[in-house]
């Protein structure tokens, strides 16, 4: 058992807020984004992390525990049995206390505030995981496209690896969040062709590498035609459908992928490079809401202006 400290808002917990209520669907608490401290232990309990009083993480999916993939580390990939994501299958962290297995639980370092936990969690996780995937290094130019809590955790884990970033977002203020984080140019997708715009900015080459989180149709296009040959393009964003000539891309020997978040190893090895690069996590929080103020935060979260919000738990 859990005691929740931080659980985190992520741009996909929307779709389930916009969804229209059903009265027939089981009622399950949100929150794919936990953090807090181990208050209790089942019996037979042997995982090192699940010792009362630790401060832990939660790698939010559950599979069998027994195969391939959930021994690697990605139980979301699990194909021997329906896979929990929680906060979305079960109970998740949008309440007190949460109750999940203990091979889900990933130490917190003392160094690491309980909200960063919790952006580490999902949506910073994922970007890591995202550039894991790329094989990012100090030499790419990369456009990240969207600057919500994915892709403003993009563009500081971007430049702490010594890239240089072009972030895209209609939004004004979180144009504005990117340049403070250290984006080298900031560009409004709605001025312009942004393929060209990017092109503009590299010497007519375009980007090296294209991240699109924001889950829009014309950014995953924009992202594919907006990287020189040779370049990378991985695709975060959920909720789009994209089309494109596939003799166009392979002509231009591009790599084209997607990515899901992160493995519980990533999680842990995140986190240690935030520590080691004293990135300051907490900058990306632009709201932090009590558990009673839920309906008027995803309201505010619904706008999609601004950071990254959390509900921090009294106390904290």
């Amino acid at each position: 058992m859990i005691d929740v400290k931080a659980s985190g808002m992520c741009g996909s917990d929307l779709h389930f807020y916009r969804r229209p209520h059903n009265p027939e669907s089981p009622t399950v608490i949100g929150g794919h984004e936990p953090c807090g401290v181990v208050a209790a232990v089942g019996p037979g309990v042997t995982s090192p992390h699940a010792k009362i009083g630790t401060r832990v993480m939660v790698h939010h999916y559950r599979g069998c525990a027994g195969c391939e993939d959930c021994r690697s580390g990605w139980p979301q990939m699990c194909r021997a049995v329906p896979v929990t994501v929680y906060g979305t299958d079960a109970h998740g962290g949008h309440a007190p206390y949460m109750k999940v297995p203990a091979d889900t639980l990933v130490p917190l370092d003392e160094r690491l505030s309980f909200a960063a936990g919790a952006a580490i969690s999902c949506g910073t996780g994922t970007a890591w995981g995202a550039f894991e995937r790329m094989g990012i290094t100090g030499r790419d130019i990369v456009a990240v496209f969207g600057q919500g809590p994915v892709g403003l955790s993009a563009t500081l884990l971007a430049k702490a690896q010594g890239a240089q970033v072009i972030a895209l977002d209609i939004d004004e203020s979180r144009r504005s969040k990117a340049k403070e984080f250290g984006a080298d140019y900031v560009v409004d997708p709605r001025e312009g062709s942004v393929p060209d715009v990017i092109r503009d900015l590299t010497a007519g080459r375009g980007a090296t590498m294209a991240l699109e989180t924001a889950g829009a149709a014309k950014a995953g296009e924009d992202a594919l035609n907006c990287v020189r040959p040779w370049g990378t393009v991985c695709l975060v964003g959920i909720g789009a459908d994209i089309g494109f000539s596939v003799a166009k891309m392979l002509r231009r020997q591009l790599r084209i992928m997607t990515s899901w978040t992160m493995s519980i190893q990533a999680q842990q090895t995140c986190a240690q490079f935030v520590v080691d690069r004293g990135i300051d996590l907490d900058a990306l929080f632009t709201d932090q809401w009590t558990l009673e103020e839920a309906k008027t935060a995803y309201e505010s979260f619904n706008r999609q202006s601004g950071g990254k919000g959390v509900f921090v738990m009294q106390g904290q």
